[in-house]
């Protein structure tokens, strides 16, 4: 019995030897989880958050320009202010919440520039809103371009900008050449038909792209252009050309310029006593310091304008879907209603947030590529560019102050009142009749 006890642990002992021999298996690589997808916003609750999205904007806070800079921001920061307060920009499952960067270029081209490049090179901002100024604007844009980031121009609508070429640089106002042709197109169509017509302008690229558009559009509609020509930045100069305009005895005068050179024109005017029927400007009446600084002397005057609270244009998801629901809104924030400055700052802003969403990226090439298809109706109207990035689609509006208040006479389409025609005569007292 031991003999095979012995025998029988032997064999056991062998048989483990031999298993111990075999290979043994390397068990199976465990499975590598493929890559999460973007994350959505759960059904219900709020999207993941994703990093800030910083804009930069070189803006006239002080110098010449700075009542005009200072709405752009008024309308840039609202809109910044309405993405935040909803939570920031949904782009590809993830919530964006944006900030603006400011530097102040005190109304001047070169310090514009290097704004820009401080803004990008420094500052390490992701996009960037336009300036006020066409001469700004087209300063910005070349830095922009050089770096390969997005602009949309709230405030620079002359065309030379829009003519160099660049890939970068959008715009949402319609052109500089069509700011007074609606004045014109209303002109002609008053009784008694205006004759003749007096068209000053400052010395700056965008002023005399209006200038020539109206020029243009008077020759086009029959009027007899009197006088057309250029001022320089000097009181004197524009107390000048008033002197001049009033010696033509025009029945309509426009003027191609900016907020201060408007005021200084029509004190000017009316004291040297001008007997036009109309008065129009590129800029000023829209603004509350224009009617604010010439009290019941603004009675009657036309501005063209990118826009006011009275059109109706039905505008898609997203934000304030009509104008005047942006105004009230917008009033309610400032205290003051919005003028056309604000509403195309705030319109710069809307069209990076469409194009950011159907992006569905961040990176500003495909940023850029999206804004070049972008084609969508606002609070402001229509937003799509040409070739060029400009925005050739949407029209300009004319608006006239009627006892203090602003309204739209022009399109017939978007207007809310009559116009009054013709203007009345200075200090006379004398009340003219809406046609």
């Amino acid at each position: 019995m031991g003999a095979l006890r012995r025998a029988s642990v032997a064999t056991m002992l062998a048989a483990a030897l031999a298993l111990l021999a075999l290979p043994m298996p390397v068990p199976a690589a465990p499975k590598v989880p493929a890559a999460p997808p973007v994350p959505a916003a759960p059904k219900g609750g709020p999207a993941p958050r994703g990093r800030t999205l910083l804009f930069g904007a070189a803006v006239s806070l002080s110098g010449a320009q700075s009542k005009e800079g200072l709405l752009t921001q008024e309308g840039y920061d609202f809109w910044a202010r309405y993405v935040n307060a909803d939570g920031g920009l949904i782009i590809n499952g993830m919530r964006y919440p944006v900030a603006i960067r400011y530097l102040d270029d005190s109304s001047s081209p070169p310090a514009t520039a290097r704004a820009a490049e401080t803004l990008i090179s420094k500052e390490h901002i992701d996009f960037l809103l336009g300036p006020y100024g066409s001469a700004e604007t087209f300063a910005a844009a070349a830095v922009a371009e050089r770096h390969g980031v997005p602009l949309i121009s709230s405030g620079g609508s002359a065309e030379r900008t829009f003519n160099e070429g660049y890939r970068y640089v959008f715009g949402v106002q319609s052109p500089a050449r069509k700011y007074l042709t609606g004045i014109i197109e209303l002109a002609v169509r008053r009784e008694p038909r205006p004759q003749t017509v007096a068209i000053s302008a400052a010395s700056d690229a965008f002023s005399r792209e209006v200038q020539q558009g109206a020029v243009q559009s008077a020759n086009d509609h029959g009027l007899h252009v009197v006088y057309a020509d250029n001022y320089s930045d000097d009181p004197a100069s524009i107390t000048a050309a008033a002197t001049a305009i009033v010696a033509k005895h025009p029945d309509v005068i426009l003027n191609a310029g900016h907020l201060q050179d408007a005021l200084i024109l029509h004190r000017a005017l009316e004291s040297q006593g001008a007997d036009a029927k109309m008065y129009g400007y590129s800029v000023g009446p829209d603004t509350p310091q224009f009617r604010t600084a010439l009290g019941a002397s603004a009675q009657a005057v036309l501005g063209s304008a990118q826009w006011s609270a009275a059109v109706n244009y039905r505008a898609e998801p997203g934000f304030y879907r009509t104008a005047q629901a942006y105004a009230r809104a917008f009033s309610a924030q400032y205290g003051h209603a919005p003028d056309y400055h604000d509403a195309e700052a705030t319109a710069a802003g809307l069209a990076y947030g469409y194009a950011l969403q159907r992006a569905h990226s961040i990176e500003r090439k495909a940023v850029r590529n999206a804004l070049a298809r972008l084609n969508v109706t606002t609070f402001f109207g229509q937003i799509k560019f040409d070739s060029r990035g400009i925005n050739i689609y949407k029209p300009m509006v004319v608006n006239q102050i009627q006892d203090a208040n602003l309204v739209t006479v022009y399109p017939y389409r978007l207007a809310n009142a009559r116009p009054i025609y013709p203007a009345p005569k200075s200090n006379t007292g004398e009340t003219a009749a809406r046609q």
